[in-house]
């Protein structure tokens, strides 16, 4: 008969306390967020709204469509008078004037010709309070479109509409949400955007 010999058990190596003595844990110092880093924070261009107002309708309305399309190559939207001035001889739901929605590379490749033309110079005036901005141009030609003889030289306006991610929930149509107060534009980050990413500059408003 074959006797076994007694096994000898290794001791479990002994575990250190966590935090020295006492077991007490260390406090971990957290690095402070870079807000600047924050996507959600980022600025970027909404929509583009070109407008040109004739102020009567008829053929030099048709031939202002007609611009609008040759600039952004969509189909242009007429626009109502909501009010009769008779004055300047404009009836009520009269078409006195036209524009076109540009969004995402289009409208800021459109947007950097019509700044180009200002030698991106803005008047302080022609920011708003929601974070928005809009300027204006005499000469559409100036764009780069050729001089049609045909068509005449129309000026027109730029309204640029800013806003971060996350504002489409105020616009949805099903279970519409509220922007924090925290994160809307305002005038003074329309015109830091403005600076930033134009290098442009701010001149004092008129007033």
């Amino acid at each position: 008969m074959v006797v076994q010999g007694d096994k000898k058990k290794k001791a479990a190596p002994p575990v250190p306390a966590s935090g020295g003595a006492g077991g007490k844990k260390k406090a971990v110092k957290k690095e402070p967020k870079d807000k600047s880093k924050n996507v959600m924070k980022e600025v970027r261009i909404r929509n583009l709204c070109l407008n040109i107002c004739v102020g009567e309708s008829g053929d030099r309305l048709t031939r202002a469509a007609k611009v609008l399309e040759q600039l952004t190559g969509q189909q242009p939207v007429f626009s109502k008078a909501r009010y009769t001035v008779r004055s300047f001889g404009i009836r009520r739901n009269e078409k006195i004037a036209v524009h076109c929605t540009v969004r995402g590379a289009k409208a800021e490749e459109i947007l950097e010709r019509g700044l180009k033309v200002r030698e991106y110079e803005l008047r302080r005036d022609n920011f708003s309070d929601t974070g928005n901005f809009g300027f204006g141009i005499q000469e559409h030609i100036d764009l780069g479109i050729k001089y049609d003889p045909s068509i005449g030289i129309y000026g027109l306006d730029f309204y640029v509409v800013l806003g971060r991610p996350g504002f489409s929930v105020a616009k949805r149509r099903r279970k519409t949400g509220v922007v924090g107060f925290q994160h809307r534009l305002t005038k003074e980050d329309a015109m830091k955007w403005f600076q930033q990413k134009y290098d442009g500059i701010i001149l004092p408003g008129k007033k």
